[in-house]
């Protein structure tokens, strides 16, 4: 018995007048189960009528898999009906991951060969959405019939086909190669459109073929300058540029059969100027074709003045109200500033003023591009421009802006001073959102600036006095004070303000650090570490007042930073220590010039006299500051297509058992790298921590890298074992590398 139910018309008005969503779903199971039940009753009849009112239930979510094998049945009909309402089921409810969609591969077959133009457009679609990389293989026999076929309804969804196909299996280039040079004459803008789209895939996938249509470039040629100058028909026409779709579509084949190929470069160089200078501008189609245009002259061997005048073309979108114009112009003076950069740099005001955008996206490709504009000709200008931007900018800009800034002062910084005041700014302004290897950075190059380190003690204490809310800012002042604290209180700077300072304040000053409720407990060790090194440089009175305030770290209990636990260890060690006295010290240093004579001859030193406490004085009971550990060279560890990834290292000599590894990667090929992801692995008796990295897009052609940090605490001094996973997407493929590094330059660190 067929069980009777709603027609499609009723079941839709009735899900609409549920007025929650409880009566929908009952309204909907009822239906289902009626259609379930005519399913099971195998009406023929009704079989089309009840698989729509299926899929209208499947398109608001709910399960409609049961209706599967009847997709099967009523594509094998002999009515068109059943055919057309199977078809759209199978390509809503069926897919690869479903072995079903194999057996309608006869179906198709059949139905492509009888030769009726909408049943072989229904089966068109459905293989060219639906069709696995098996189905393609079975299938492309006959659709390789229908390219040829006279009617223009069929060939056009033969050559979508065909496209679907090629992207599945490139392995069926060969099969597809021949009839499209003869598609390439035809005048129907649909077949055209579908023939450019088939031979750019042909291309992307297959060399042979790349070389094939190389030869066939000054008929493209002719194809675009026909629209450009006549145009086909005026039912073409969109906003008074002749069919920009096809504009665009061959566009983007010049550009990839140009690529490195002199002669057919040559070939379209006046076509693309043809085209630059005569489209309309005022309209969405017009730029559309301009930007295209613009990209296939980026990237094929183009003469200079037509590059420049790609540029000028983007610095207009720059001017224009709409901000994806002006989005897609950033985005593009980008990958033209390596190749081009005195060109871009004319427009270098425009690019500056984008900085001030509301919309982040705008800002973020502002401030990439002007960093990539900096050069040591305009780096104090830019430098002060992006300060200023720093200053304002939104907080998920501020990490990206301050490593800019400071990455950009370190390439081109004219002098030293001026470097560190820089960073100094960075720090005060960005405070917390600077990267962790700031800090390693600044106090290496205070410490290599022996000539500075009057200037720098005395500015960062200047600073130190007026905030110490910046923690990073802080713990480099701290380093600093207790590195070049003597130098502080000598006052002997003669390239700042002077400034009397003494004994106490500089304490005092530290010991508001260490209470100061705002202080990490890495800034705490920066402080303590810093007392102690004053212990050895200031008078004895002020040494019991020192060793006084070390025990202010034990009220961060067992979650103490490594530092300051090590640095209270150390001020331990020095409270126990005596002071050598001046007359013990001088009989040290004569030892040490009995040892360092220049002879090879031994001599005997005399005795010492013992201590006041009639102890000798050891070597290792006098204050020392260890020398600064020896740079680590840099390491290359990966290297594909262009996409470099280098690992640089910095072991902070006030911790030793950290290391600090910046990953950086490059990107010299010709086409971006996105979505780029680096994670790494340690033995277990290693601490690993990873830093955000600085974006997950490396433009082409050398554009700014991505760098990011690694934290490595190796306080057992365990053997260091490092391995990393690449992912990222690459020409339009997929990549993802799992290595381990090996000689890690870093033995001295175990």
């Amino acid at each position: 018995m067929v069980v009777t139910s709603l027609k499609l018309q009723d079941l839709i008005e009735e899900i609409r007048g549920a007025k929650t969503q409880a009566q929908e779903r009952e309204v909907i199971q009822k239906e289902c189960a009626h259609i379930r039940a005519s399913f099971r009753d195998g009406d023929p009849v009704h079989r089309h009528r009840q698989l729509a009112k299926l899929l209208y239930v499947h398109m608001l979510g709910y399960p409609a898999h049961f209706g599967q094998m009847e997709c099967l049945k009523l594509i094998a009909s002999s009515r068109f009906t059943d055919k057309r309402v199977g078809y759209l089921g199978a390509m809503l409810l069926l897919d690869e991951r479903h072995d079903a969609h194999l057996l309608i591969t006869n179906s198709i077959k059949n139905d492509l060969s009888q030769g009726i133009q909408p049943v072989q457009g229904l089966a068109l679609c459905t293989l060219s959405t639906i069709g696995s990389a098996e189905m393609c293989r079975d299938l492309a026999p006959e659709v390789e019939k229908l390219l040829l076929q006279p009617s223009s309804y069929v060939r056009k969804k033969a050559i979508l086909t065909a496209v679907h196909m090629i992207r599945k299996v490139p392995e069926l280039s060969s099969v597809f190669l021949p009839p499209c040079a003869k598609l390439l004459h035809e005048r129907h803008h649909g077949i055209l459109l579908g023939t450019i789209t088939l031979i750019t895939e042909l291309c992307e996938r297959s060399p042979a073929a790349l070389r094939h249509f190389q030869k066939v470039v000054p008929q493209l040629v002719q194809i675009l300058r026909t629209l450009v100058t006549t145009g086909y028909s005026t039912e073409h026409s969109i906003s008074g540029v002749s069919d920009p779709f096809l504009q665009v579509q061959i566009l983007r084949l010049l550009r990839i059969l140009g690529r490195n190929h002199e002669e057919s470069s040559e070939t379209m160089n006046d076509l693309l100027a043809q085209v630059a200078t005569n489209t309309d501008t005022s309209r969405n189609a017009g730029n559309a074709v301009l930007f295209e245009t613009v990209l296939t002259i980026m990237d094929i061997r183009s003469a200079a003045g037509l590059r420049v005048l790609a540029v000028n073309i983007l610095g207009r979108f720059l001017l224009n109200s709409d901000r994806n114009i002006r989005y897609v112009a950033l985005t593009s003076l980008l990958r033209l500033v390596q190749s081009d950069h005195s060109a871009v740099q004319r427009h270098r005001p425009t690019v500056v003023e984008c900085l001030q955008e509301t919309d982040a996206s705008l800002s973020r490709r502002a401030l990439e591009l002007s960093l990539a504009l900096v050069n040591s000709s305009n780096v104090r200008a830019m430098i002060q421009e992006l300060q200023a931007f720093l200053e304002s900018c939104p907080p998920d800009l501020r990490a990206d802006c301050a490593s800019g800034i400071l990455l950009a002062a370190e390439r081109f910084a004219p002098t030293k001073r001026w470097h560190i005041d820089t960073i100094l700014h960075v720090l005060t302004t960005a405070g917390t959102h600077v990267r962790d290897d700031a800090v390693a950075n600044l106090t290496q190059l205070i410490g290599g600036a022996q000539e500075l380190h009057a200037y720098s003690v005395r500015r960062l204490y200047n600073v130190l006095a007026e905030d110490i809310s910046q923690q990073p800012l802080v713990q480099v002042a701290a380093w600093c004070i207790g590195e070049y604290g003597d130098l502080l209180l000598a006052g002997n700077c003669e390239e700042i303000e002077p400034l009397q300072v003494d004994e106490e304040e500089v304490l005092a000053l530290l010991e508001k650090v260490l209470q100061s409720h705002m202080s990490l407990p890495a800034t705490r060790g920066y402080a303590l570490t810093a007392l102690m090194k004053l212990s050895t440089r200031l008078c004895g009175d002020n040494k019991a007042a020192i060793l006084e305030k070390m025990p202010l770290v034990e009220r961060d209990g067992p979650q103490a930073d490594e530092e300051a636990k090590e640095s209270k260890e150390a001020a331990q060690l020095s409270e126990a220590a005596p002071v050598p006295t001046e007359p013990q010290a001088s009989q040290l240093l004569d030892l040490l010039d009995l040892l360092d004579g220049a002879s090879g001859d031994v001599q005997h030193p005399p005795p010492l006299d013992p201590a006041p406490g009639g102890a000798l004085v050891h070597l290792l009971d006098l204050p020392c500051v260890p020398p600064p550990p020896a740079p680590i060279p840099d390491l290359k560890v990966f290297e594909r297509e262009g996409v470099q990834l280098n690992l640089s290292f910095i072991r902070p000599h006030e911790n030793p058992a950290l290391l600090l590894i910046t990953v950086t990667a490059t990107n010299f090929s010709e086409g971006d790298v996105t979505h780029f992801i680096c994670q790494a692995a340690v033995p277990k008796s290693l601490q690993l921590q990873l830093q955000a990295p600085s974006g997950n897009t490396v433009p082409a052609r050398g554009g700014l890298p991505i760098t990011q940090l690694f934290r490595i605490l190796n306080p057992n001094k365990a053997p260091l074992r490092l391995k990393l996973r690449l992912t990222y997407n690459h020409f339009h493929q997929s990549v993802q590398e799992i290595f381990e590094v090996n000689n890690l330059p870093v033995e001295s660190w175990q």
